[in-house]
């Protein structure tokens, strides 16, 4: 088996690869990666090839013998380079493996942003059944045309896809600076959005927290993963006959609830709660179908995301360097 991975020095791809090379599952499997701007090591299992998924000679040149596609590169909000890469690419990546007699599986990781993250209300959990309204941008756009592109090469060509939804996607200390009021911030929802000058400069300069309230008045509830959770979904994906054709949310068990993360704060680290009135949605990404087909379950629940990203230290050698800063 060869797998061709895109997006292989994101997040997700730098923990995905490791973790996939060391199992014995997929010990006799090849890989090959397109690295564009950041490119990794080449070694005895793992090849590289330098270019764009939106270049057709390049995309030829690593699909040669390929069984298995992980589709995980993407543009965040530029539009100069959002149809290019996500849409072309998507075409560009689907019509060479359309075309391969080894094909297998295509695996796309998808966002709940296709769904509308915080942004789009529900009347109830949010499935895979559930309709998609993207937020606002082009990210978001992306994603909902990868999916509907997987889909429809399944109808047109047979293509065996697996579209695996992720919501925001958690590692090291990364929560830790979600819920941050100061300059180093991942993330949003933008302070200055919802307070004033002087109140994230009064939460920036003690000790806070803050708490969420979506736009009914009550606590936010937003969809987070740790990447380790997602990285065992796709492993538990990966040329399995159960996936064939489907669409998997892949999300804690529960939404965050930013008044139980506050107070967990505020009871083990002593934290300051501020209360943050928003016009956000609370919404639930339901994993049942998951959990239900592929026998995967999420290890990472609220107060083992919390106290892995207060506990985590960097080593010198590792930065904090965002990448993508939502």
């Amino acid at each position: 088996m060869k797998l061709l991975l895109t997006g292989v020095t994101g997040k997700v791809g730098q923990n995905f690869l490791p973790e996939f090379l060391s199992q014995d599952r997929f010990s006799r499997w090849s890989v090959v990666a397109i690295c564009n701007n950041r490119v990794i090591e080449a070694g005895e299992r793992v090849e590289v090839i330098r270019g764009s998924v939106a270049d057709p000679a390049c995309v030829a040149e690593a699909m040669t013998d390929v069984t298995h596609v992980l589709h995980m590169a993407a543009v965040k909000e530029s539009p100069d380079l959002a149809i290019d890469v996500s849409v072309k690419g998507m075409f560009v990546l689907l019509e060479k493996f359309r075309q391969l007699e080894s094909a297998r599986q295509f695996i796309l990781i998808g966002g709940d942003c296709s769904v509308g993250h915080a942004f789009q209300p529900y009347p109830g959990p949010v499935t895979e059944a559930s309709e998609r309204k993207a937020y606002p941008g082009c990210y978001a756009l992306t994603k909902v045309l990868e999916e509907v592109m997987l889909e429809q090469y399944r109808h047109q060509y047979g293509v065996n896809g697996c579209i695996l939804r992720a919501p925001w996607i958690m590692e090291k200390d990364d929560f830790k600076f979600a819920l941050t009021f100061g300059p180093d911030q991942f993330g949003g929802p933008l302070w200055s959005e919802f307070l004033s000058p002087d109140e994230i400069r009064t939460y920036a300069g003690g000790r806070f927290v803050p708490m969420l309230l979506d736009r009914q008045g009550s606590s936010l509830k937003r969809n987070f993963v740790h990447v380790d959770d997602l990285v065992a979904a796709i492993l538990a994906a990966l040329d399995n006959p159960k996936a064939a054709g489907q669409l998997f949310n892949i999300s804690m068990n529960e939404p965050v609830d930013y008044r139980l993360a506050a107070q967990y704060l505020a009871d083990s680290r002593s934290y300051e709660i501020a209360e943050i009135p928003t016009s956000l949605h609370s919404n639930w990404l339901d994993n049942n179908k998951a959990r239900l087909m592929l026998g995967w379950e999420p290890s990472v629940d609220l107060k083992a995301l919390i106290d892995g990203a207060w506990n985590y230290r960097r080593d010198v050698k590792d930065p904090r360097k965002i990448w993508y800063p939502g």
